[in-house]
């Protein structure tokens, strides 16, 4: 019998078992797939061409996680993109990076912009150090008592000493939308655009939508190759960083198996005491779930063993980012209109979305359409980068594109229209970069059904959940469950369902390790 028994080997639920055994305890985690990873995973989608599958940059792993599972020494090398952003409009660009880059870009459209861009900055430098203290943290515990006192002063504390405007932009970033906030710093479309786009990534919103401010800062937090703020690339794609950690947690003791799907988590007089994965009984102390909670609680779990009131909530559970993933093998790299020539911006995060009503126009089209027939795209081409993706003089590019929804309506199906939706998504490249489109020799497609289908995904929702304020702090997964313990004894949360949610940061893996740890504390009143 096993201490943990883990569901799903994801990058998160790699994190957690590795911390679990490193403290002594037995853990085995058993996997769907025929490799780890999750969504984290590099494919070849042709031969010789290989890409990231579905995540597709670095920038918000936290580094507390790349330093304890020492992932560096286990083969994990980032290298950062040499310029930041670029946003092809029209018969103009923006280009962004260090060095005080973005800031000549924005003052060489629009000089007011400049200072504009001071005093958004001088906003962030408020609002993102103190979101970031609660990234390690627990939320406060609504409801809870004084078992929930602790954390509740420690925001408190937090916030002692904020001048009223600073607390005013903490309120601002925490309800209202990246629109309304871009407004009132700036006049220009592209430099709206390039901030804006961070507010949709991965949420089925419109840039005016309240929340979106919020969902702006989450993408804020991280640091690549220690360069804070940056983005970077993982040599060998994505599934460098998950196979480095799964490394890192065999090191430590842990079993992994794979294609070992789990049909049902064991419920015995009120608690989770095991799993059961190709009809053979799993037991161990405590189930942790790395999967979707609307999955682990609609799929996993026996009616009527949560009771009825969390069945309901985690069925209503919101799941749908509108993400459609494609990744396309290239005869030459992309020659775009307003910047012909090679260059570094074509390291960059390729923006094509060139103001926040295009975007705003991508998500109406895609509420009454079903999928946004110009939609928003961040194109990245990591072949610039790492050379080993791709044969000599050929490369891959991962396009990341809104917004796309999950549900269809009536009579439509993502098994007949993925292959359009690509070619649109392939035209709207081949708009500013005429010739793209002949460039394609081969695509891999993740319409938000494959997303679903292949890696667990529900709904096609990347980040396990919607990302909006009824879904975050506190309420992740739900009130009185957001400290990683769900309401059925002997079961956890560390996905990213769980706080701080969504991205490859391996954050709630290393917060839900701390709080079974301290669950198993002779002290502890909350035995697992």
């Amino acid at each position: 019998m096993q201490d943990a028994v883990v569901i799903g080997a994801g990058h998160n639920a790699l994190t957690c078992a590795f911390y679990l055994a490193r403290k002594g305890m037995k853990v085995t985690i058993l996997e769907a797939a025929d490799k780890v990873g999750g969504a984290a995973v590099t494919d070849e989608f042709l031969p010789g061409f290989r890409n990231s599958a579905a995540s597709y940059t670095v920038s918000l792993l936290q580094p507390k996680v790349i330093r304890d599972m020492e992932l560096e020494r286990h083969g994990l090398k980032v290298v950062l993109r040499k310029r930041d952003n670029f946003l092809p409009g029209d018969g103009q660009y923006l280009v962004t990076g260090r060095g005080g880059l973005t800031r000549k870009e924005i003052v060489r459209h629009n000089r007011e912009d400049g200072e504009g861009y001071d005093r958004y900055i001088a906003e962030l430098e408020t609002v993102v150090p103190l979101i970031k203290k609660w990234i390690l943290r627990s939320p406060v515990e609504v409801g809870a008592g004084a078992r929930g006192l602790p954390s509740l002063l420690a925001l408190g504390r937090d916030l002692v000493g904020l001048s009223t405007a600073e607390t005013r932009a903490v309120h601002d970033f925490a309800t209202r939308s990246a629109g309304d906030i871009l407004d009132r710093h700036f006049k220009g479309d592209l430099v709206k655009a390039l901030f804006g786009f961070d507010g949709v990534v991965g949420n089925f919103a419109s840039p005016y939508s309240p929340g979106t401010a919020y969902v702006l800062l989450h993408h804020l937090f991280g640091e690549a190759a220690g360069v804070e703020g940056a983005w970077g690339h993982a040599m060998g794609g994505m599934g460098s960083i998950t196979q480095a950690m799964a490394r890192a947690a065999r090191e430590k003791g842990v079993d992994i198996l794979l294609n070992t799907p789990v049909e049902e988590v064991i419920v015995e007089r009120g608690r989770a005491v095991g799993v059961v994965a190709g009809g053979k009984a799993w037991r161990a102390g405590i189930v942790v779930a790395g999967v979707n909670p609307k999955l682990l609680f609609d799929r996993l779990i026996a009616p009527g063993a949560a009771g009825a009131e969390v069945e309901k909530r985690m069925h209503d559970w919101s799941c749908e980012s509108a993400t459609f993933r494609l990744n396309v093998a290239l005869s030459e790299l992309p020659k775009f209109t307003v910047l012909p020539k090679k260059g570094d911006h074509l390291t960059a995060g390729i923006i094509m979305a060139p103001s926040l009503d295009y975007m705003d126009r991508a998500y109406l089209d895609a509420r009454v359409n079903g999928w946004a027939r110009q939609p928003i795209i961040e194109m990245l081409i990591p072949s610039t980068l790492d050379p080993s993706l791709a044969p000599r003089g050929k490369h891959v590019a991962s396009l990341f594109c809104q917004h796309f929804r999950f549900d269809l309506g009536p009579g439509r199906s993502w098994d007949h229209e993925r292959d359009k939706a690509a070619d649109a998504i392939i035209a709207t490249v081949d708009g500013h970069a005429p010739g793209f489109a002949k460039s394609v020799l081969g695509r891999q497609i993740h319409s938000p059904l494959d997303l679903e289908q292949r890696f667990g995904l529900i709904g096609g929702d990347i980040f396990h959940g919607k990302m909006g304020m009824d879904q975050l702090f506190s309420a992740r997964p739900m009130i009185g469950a957001a400290d990683y313990r769900m309401p059925l004894k002997g079961l956890y949360l560390c996905g990213s369902g769980a706080h701080p949610g969504g991205g490859v940061t391996g954050t709630p893996g290393h917060n839900a390790a701390r709080a079974i740890l301290a669950d198993r504390r002779p002290w502890s009143r909350r035995k697992p």
